[in-house]
């Protein structure tokens, strides 16, 4: 199994993961931030939308700008976004074949080039970023009152749900 066939391969799974956990969050209370140096539910539900946005423009153009922009208000609209990025990426890979998967790519912010790797290394940080992001927002889920769903394995809310079913 090449790197690019395991990537894809992984999406299946991990997107079922980031579903639970977006839905997971009270959607009246992503304002939540547990500190005030810390970023809000809302920014980081949004960042992981907005990465893979960046992923999608990677694939189509071979270059990605990050732009900087607040959040929307409504939970439902971030989560609709990130679905809508995450299947367009799929589509997108379904045709990328090994050599598209090893050519270089550019990232830019702010205006400039900030890193130039090949796609395939580029897909993997953004999803690696995004995974770091979803174990954010589960270590809001409990004070925001929601549940933490499982995610490689039970939750203490998950586990305690099959204890009571038992």
């Amino acid at each position: 199994m090449t790197d690019r066939e395991f990537f894809i391969s992984r999406r299946p799974e991990e997107f079922k993961m980031f579903q639970e956990v977006l839905r997971a969050l009270p959607a009246d209370k992503i304002a939540y931030k547990p500190h005030d140096r810390s970023p809000s539910a809302a920014q980081i539900m949004w960042m992981i939308a907005k990465e893979h946005e960046t992923c999608v423009h990677l694939l189509d153009e071979g270059r990605a700008e990050w732009k900087d922009a607040p959040p929307p208000s409504s939970a439902d609209e971030i989560i609709t976004l990130f679905e809508k990025n995450w299947r367009e990426i799929d589509r997108r890979l379904g045709s990328l074949d090994d050599a598209a998967w090893a050519r270089k790519a550019q990232f830019i912010y702010q205006g400039k080039v900030v890193d130039e790797s090949p796609v395939g290394q580029s897909l993997w940080f953004m999803l690696f970023d995004a995974i770091h992001h979803r174990g954010q927002l589960t270590a809001y889920l409990r004070p925001m009152g929601g549940k933490v769903p499982e995610v490689y394995g039970p939750s203490g809310d998950t586990q305690k749900e099959k204890e009571k079913v038992a």
